[in-house]
C-alpha cells in the first residue's frame, strides 16, 4: 500500500470520533470534533495531490479514495439527522445518489477518477458539514448550515446525472 492509499484511509480513523464528538454537548468537545473532521476532509485533497505529483495513482486508490469520501459524509449526516440539524429526505438523496453510483461502478471494466462535478459535490458536501457542525454562535448560521446543505444535495444530484448519461454538459 502507497502513501497516498495509506493517507486515504487514515481519515477513517477520525470518524468515531467526530460521531463521538458530536453527540457531546461542550463547546470544546464540539470543537475537537470539527477540527478532525476538517483535517479528514483536507486529507482528501492531500492524498490526490500526492498520488498525481509521485505518479503513484492506482486502481486501488481511486476506488478507495470515493469509498471513504462516502463514509467521511455519510457517517456525519447520519449523526446530524439523529440530532435534527439536517433532513432526512436531504440525505436519502445524497445516499441514493452514492448507492446507484457504486452500482454504476460495479459493471465498468476501467475505474475513472472523478470529475469536476464529482469534486464539487464532495467538496459542498464537506462544507456545508462544517458549516453545520461549527459550534458558532453567529446570526442566521443555523440558516447557513441549511442553505449549504441543500446546495450540496442540489450538487450531489447533479453530479449524479452527470455520471451516468454521459453527455455535452460534461467538463
Amino acid at each position: 500500500m502507497n502513501l497516498p492509499n495509506s493517507i486515504t484511509l487514515s481519515r477513517l480513523l477520525g470518524l468515531p470520533v467526530v460521531v463521538y464528538c458530536l453527540y457531546d454537548d461542550r463547546l470544546t468537545i464540539r470543537w475537537i470534533g470539527f477540527g478532525i473532521f476538517i483535517v479528514a476532509a483536507l486529507t482528501d485533497w492531500l492524498d490526490g495531490y500526492l498520488a498525481r505529483k509521485l505518479d503513484l495513482v492506482t486502481d486501488l486508490g481511486k476506488f478507495l479514495d470515493p469509498l471513504v469520501d462516502k463514509l467521511l459524509i455519510l457517517i456525519p449526516l447520519l449523526v446530524l439527522i439523529d440530532l435534527h440539524l439536517v433532513s432526512a429526505v436531504g440525505v436519502c438523496l445524497i445516499l441514493a445518489r452514492e448507492l446507484t453510483i457504486a452500482g454504476w461502478r460495479v459493471g465498468q471494466t476501467q475505474i475513472s477518477g472523478a470529475n469536476i462535478w464529482g469534486k464539487l459535490k464532495t467538496v459542498s458536501q464537506i462544507v456545508a458539514i462544517a458549516i453545520i457542525i461549527a459550534p458558532l454562535s453567529i446570526d442566521n448560521w443555523d440558516l447557513y448550515g441549511l442553505v449549504a446543505f441543500w446546495l450540496s444535495v442540489f450538487f450531489t444530484l447533479i453530479s449524479g446525472l452527470i455520471y451516468v448519461i454521459p453527455s455535452k454538459i460534461q467538463s
